[in-house]
């Protein structure tokens, strides 16, 4: 039977396994010696009256009392709204007829909203003063009923 042989390359990679685990050995024992105890004292932290995170314990002077029945839980109720007017107005933007789709910027708020040419009723062009309706779409809300005026 043959044996192993010990080449150099081998015997570096050993040399160097050997060194890293004494190396690792030494971190570990300094950090054995550096370690402070101190127990759970030095490990708690404190949140002061502004939501910052702090070493020392709160000012019990500072502290306010919060009557538990005067938290709201859930959504509050919505107050009641004259209804607004549905149909707005705006001027268009964009409009790429290729395509079939454009976006109207509103006159009153300036959002800007997508337009299909599927929600056309007259044939719109860029700079054109349109009337629209709002609808809920896929990425948000979309001009509907877009009629010129």
């Amino acid at each position: 039977m043959a044996r192993a042989q010990e080449t150099f390359g081998k015997k570096e990679r050993e040399k160097k396994r050997l060194k890293k685990r004494e190396e690792k050995q030494k971190r570990k024992e300094a950090r054995k010696s550096n370690a402070t105890g101190g127990g759970l004292e030095n490990m708690l932290v404190y949140v002061d009256e502004n939501g910052h995170f702090t070493d020392t314990p709160p000012d019990p002077a500072k502290k306010v009392k919060i009557d538990a029945e005067s938290i709201v839980l859930g959504i509050p109720k919505k107050e009641e709204q004259e209804p607004e007017d549905p149909v707005r107005n705006g001027k268009v933007s964009f409009f790429d007829h290729s395509k079939g789709f454009g976006f109207i910027i509103d006159s009153e708020n300036s959002e800007k909203y997508f337009v299909h040419v599927s929600g056309l009723i007259d044939e719109i062009d860029e700079n054109d003063k349109v009337s629209f309706e709002l609808e809920k779409g896929m990425k948000g809300l979309n001009a509907v009923r877009v009629k010129k005026t």
